[in-house]
């Protein structure tokens, strides 16, 4: 076990070493300056365009609101409340600086994701609408590259098990026992209840779910963040100039904090920035391809919104609150760091606070992500899959909520890695049929052109 255990370890600084991380940002620069800066030009549109899609009529199996909503409930997870605490404890406050900037760059990547997803999707067997990297690498790349696409449905198909499951019970059971002394296997056995009845329904109840809880939970975990920072308010001109001045400067060590590089600022700040919002990992366009939406310029500028929700406001809200609580000093990490700043502030409610959100994140990254594994072993083995696909998926729930999962955890983020060369791939690619299709839309010498016809109409 531990032969195995070290060549996954080997295999993982591999796959989520320095040349990913600078291949992923490198396709969401190249996607950015080939879009002319549009995804942040026209965030305004993109908000427009989410507004709007509460309703549609047109063809798909959710409304486009309810496609980023369940792509939300995926992304948004324990790496927006951990993972920017890691971030922060291992880089210094200039980490939060270069999740924003992976961020701005990923808004194109999730851009061309969702363009790509709903232009090359097709129908199952059942007649529903259906997806994904696999999808527009089969029907984009041509029939000799079908295998990249299978090879990324199936490292996404097992992926799902782990950083999309089990791992996320785990969260779960760990942070309810802590703080509010519920056993493990009761968190297990009721949120496999509760997600069996969402996963019944399929693609249309999961996308309801979505729609009503992700946007319920983040917003209320931005205001008990705004509640932190309003009692810290002193404190915030000053947080704000660390993260600037250290992103660009060494951090020096001070109290539990050891210190770091402009490097290790940049290099935590990435990699805990694409880990908590997902572009150019592929799977947020398996949920947008179910859009009620025929227009895949339409449905891109509201996939993009994905990133700049995730990173831009809910990551700043925890990285502001651990920083301008001073606790960044403390030596503590992860969720733990995150509890501890808002305990500063809220003693008697701070902890419980990041609970309940911790644990509703994961709760919703299982819903999302089995999402993505159903449409993953679709495409492998057909329809006659998707049943038993959801049994083991509400099985292992349970499962992984009692057990140590440092292994399975490991080797899913190794799997989640290998996800993003395929997806990577087939964006440079097909990076033209993007850009033709966004100057189709926007029109090649007025951009706001196709906006106002749209309105006319």
């Amino acid at each position: 076990m531990e032969a195995i255990t070290s060549f996954i370890n080997t295999l993982n600084g591999i796959v989520w070493g320095v040349p990913m991380l600078v291949l992923i940002l490198g396709v969401g620069i190249f996607l950015s300056l080939g879009l002319k800066l549009m995804p942040i030009l026209k965030l305004g549109t993109g908000f427009k365009l989410l507004w709007q899609g509460r309703q549609s009529s047109d063809k798909g199996e959710i409304p486009p609101f309810q496609a980023l909503m369940t792509a939300l409930s995926a992304t948004v997870g324990t790496g927006n409340i951990a993972g920017v605490a890691s971030a922060v404890f291992l880089g210094g406050p200039g980490a939060l600086f270069w999740m924003w900037m992976t961020a701005l760059v990923g808004m194109a990547t999730k851009y061309a994701e969702a363009v790509l997803a709903l232009h090359y999707r097709e129908k199952d067997k059942n007649g529903a609408y259906v997806g994904g990297p696999m999808y527009y690498i089969k029907n984009g790349m041509g029939a000799k590259w079908a295998w990249l696409g299978g090879l990324f449905a199936l490292f996404g198909a097992l992926a799902g098990f782990g950083i999309g499951n089990t791992v996320q019970a785990n969260s779960m059971a760990q942070v309810l026992n802590t703080n509010f002394g519920v056993a493990p296997l009761t968190v297990g056995l009721v949120t496999m209840v509760i997600v069996g009845l969402v996963l019944i329904g399929g693609i249309k109840r999961i996308g309801k779910f979505a729609g009503a809880l992700v946007p319920f939970m983040a917003v209320a975990y931005i205001l008990g963040s705004l509640v932190v920072l309003a009692i810290n308010a002193q404190a915030l001109p000053g947080a704000f100039a660390l993260i600037f001045q250290e992103a660009f400067t060494p951090t020096a060590a001070q109290g539990g904090f050891a210190g770091a590089s402009i490097w290790m600022a940049i290099r935590f700040g990435v990699a805990r920035g694409i880990f908590s919002n997902e572009a150019g990992l592929g799977s947020a366009p398996i949920a947008h391809a179910s859009a009620q939406n025929q227009d895949p310029v339409r449905q891109g500028l509201v996939a993009m919104l994905g990133t700049f929700i995730d990173t831009i406001i809910i990551c700043t809200m925890t990285g502001l609150v651990i920083i301008s609580a001073g606790s960044w000093t403390s030596g503590e990490t992860g969720a733990a760091l995150t509890s501890l700043a808002f305990s500063s502030a809220l003693p008697s409610a701070g902890n419980y606070l990041v609970a309940i959100a911790l644990a509703l994140f994961a709760f919703t990254t299982i819903i999302g992500w089995s999402l993505y594994g159903e449409r993953c072993v679709t495409y492998l083995f057909g329809v006659k899959a998707v049943l038993p696909y959801r049994i083991l998926w509400v099985l292992a729930i349970p499962v992984g909520a009692g057990m140590n999962l440092d292994l399975v955890w490991l080797v899913a983020d190794t799997l989640n890695a290998m996800m993003a060369l395929p997806n990577l791939i087939a964006l440079l690619a097909l990076s033209p049929v993007v850009f033709r299709l966004t100057r189709a839309y926007f029109g090649e010498n007025d951009s706001d052109n196709a906006l106002a016809v749209e309105a006319a109409d």
